[in-house]
């Protein structure tokens, strides 16, 4: 099993920055896959950013070139640098590992773009 939790969300004006990071409860070395998605009100929930360990990291267009996924294997972290945020960003932000064919999420963390 893999815990997730999520921090680093809160209230940015439009053209702002947050990192997000999430802390996995093992150690991620053998999580080939993990990501982030976002979930609006009344809307569902989309993938974001999936970091693949050893490779590219796929990100969703309307988040290409504002945000930037990342892990550190050593620390059991993962991260979302997000930048130039836009009210369209507003959202809970998800953290997810795919482990032994499983999927594990965490709670979310509210991330709110508004001036």
């Amino acid at each position: 099993q893999v815990q997730l939790v999520e921090s680093g969300g809160g209230l940015v004006q439009p053209g702002g920055s947050l990192r997000l990071s999430c802390t996995a409860s093992r150690s991620i070395f053998g999580i080939n896959v993990m990501g982030w998605y976002r979930q609006a009100p009344g809307k569902e929930r989309e993938l974001v950013a999936r970091i693949i360990s050893g490779r590219s990291t796929n990100y969703a267009d309307s988040v290409q070139g504002r945000f930037t996924g990342s892990r550190d294997n050593a620390k059991n972290m993962v991260y979302l640098q997000m930048n130039s945020l836009k009210p369209e960003d507003t959202a809970v932000y998800y953290c997810n590992a795919v482990y032994l064919g499983m999927q594990y999420w965490g709670k979310g963390t509210l991330v709110t773009v508004s001036s």
